[in-house]
């Protein structure tokens, strides 16, 4: 299935680091998340864009996990000439991830 099946995101950039966070729509789902939404399967998933590391955190009262991509965004906003790569379009790329 496609993670936005089980989950919604929130995005968020400054400068070059985009910040993605998964947050399950049922509780119940969380496990399913820790379990098969690695940081490496999110940096797999964005080979295209993301050239730094990603770090991974998770908040399992809140039923999310929180991904910091670094060197993800071409310089930043006020850097790129790329308007597609930067913070809303990330999440939809992310919700499309099979899980």
């Amino acid at each position: 299935m496609k993670l936005h099946e089980i989950a919604h995101s929130r995005t968020g950039d400054k400068g070059n680091i985009s910040n993605i966070s998964v947050i399950a729509y049922r509780q119940e789902d969380y496990p399913l998340l820790e379990k098969e939404v690695t940081a490496e399967r999110v940096k797999d998933h964005f080979r295209e864009v993301v050239r730094g590391k990603v770090i991974r955190y998770e908040l399992p009262q809140l039923g999310a996990l929180n991904f910091v991509l670094h060197d993800a965004l071409a310089g930043g906003v006020t850097r790129s000439l790329s308007l597609d790569i930067h913070g809303k379009t990330l999440s939809s790329i992310m919700l499309e991830m099979e899980v």
